[in-house]
């Protein structure tokens, strides 16, 4: 197919961009002017846009039979949740409004495995678990539930559109990086003197990227698919375990108690974020989330897709030999 993929330039879309070309597609990616794309060897064709101009977007998907929609705002401490606002759902809106338009065949969107509802006695939630309000923290949550219910009632209607819902990704090329890949740096810089008692679903960001284009090709429009790894449901304790095994370097010992977490990030965000205006150390989002478990069940994604479940082993040694060799270790680059 003739694919339209936004989001190229960032973590998991660069993974699903080198996913679908590898799997015989043509890929025409919307890119923001100025914004290089993270690996050197792509042989695809770019379209300058933004997802907030609905002419470039028409631009883009001229002509083509599948739309992929990756790109997000991804931010715990916004300054202005108005961007988000922006990007994600009004973003969202004009990319799938666009792909119905242009007579698009096959549709799908990246939401999140936040727009789940997760157990808190920690049996893995699978797609018919839907986040109810009290679930939604913080903005960046909130903007991506309300796009993907754009995406659902737009599937209800006939549109040919497959969600799919990645976990924690993890691997090379998480530039920004994300919260996981912030857990990876800070474990490396040895600024994690402590944890909290959670878990995650941890899953290979090449397993999620090929999610995609399985997804692409033969997901059933209307469904949610969790892209996340039946192996991956891992405390946060055995992930800084798996770390130092990996790299031989010490896993922290010490267990902080949640409230005592939550005390500290409410304290940061009021000191760094309201009174000084900086982002801070400790997000207060990423604290509230960790209150409940986000252990997902893939095995819907497995079975109708044929997601892969590559080593979460080897995807996390993976990722903390790339940070290392890309200097995030140093601390100069930036707080843990």
């Amino acid at each position: 197919m003739r694919v339209f993929l936004t989001g190229a330039t960032g973590f998991i879309g660069s993974h699903v961009a080198r996913s679908l070309l590898a799997r015989g597609h043509e890929v025409r990616a919307l890119v923001r002017p100025g914004r290089p794309l993270p690996f050197e060897d792509f042989a695809l064709t770019t379209v300058d846009g933004d997802l907030r101009d609905r002419a470039s977007i028409d631009r883009g998907i001229a002509g083509c039979d599948g739309v992929v929609h990756v790109a997000a705002l991804y931010a715990f401490w916004p300054p202005d949740p108005a961007p988000l606002l922006d990007v994600n759902v009004k973003g969202t809106r004009n990319v799938l409004e666009a792909a119905i338009a242009a007579g698009a065949e096959r549709i799908v969107y990246t939401s999140t495995v936040g727009t789940v509802h997760f157990n808190p006695n920690g049996i893995p939630a699978d797609e018919s678990s839907l986040a109810q309000p009290s679930d939604l923290v913080g903005p960046y949550k909130r903007t991506k539930y309300e796009a993907e219910r754009i995406a659902r009632r737009l599937a209800a209607q006939g549109a040919p559109i497959v969600i799919v819902n990645p976990t924690a990704p993890v691997g090379p090329g998480d530039v920004r990086p994300t919260p996981t890949g912030q857990v990876i740096v800070n474990f490396l810089r040895g600024a994690m003197p402590a944890y909290v008692d959670t878990g995650l679903n941890l899953i290979d960001v090449a397993d999620v990227a090929e999610g995609h284009a399985l997804a692409l090709e033969h997901g059933t429009p209307g469904q949610r698919y969790i892209l996340g790894n039946a192996e991956g449901n891992v405390t946060l304790q055995a992930m800084l375990e798996i770390l130092a095994k990996e790299t031989t370097r010490p896993a922290p010992q010490r267990r902080v108690p949640y409230r005592l977490a939550l005390a500290a990030a409410y304290v940061d965000h009021v000191v760094e974020g309201m009174i000084l205006g900086r982002e801070p150390r400790i997000p207060l989002e990423g604290t509230r989330m960790a209150a409940t478990p986000m252990w997902a069940d893939p095995s819907k994604a497995v079975r109708e897709l044929g997601l892969p479940q590559s080593s979460v082993k080897a995807a996390l040694s993976a990722a903390a030999a790339w940070f290392a060799v890309q200097g995030y270790t140093d601390r100069r680059r930036g707080t843990a």
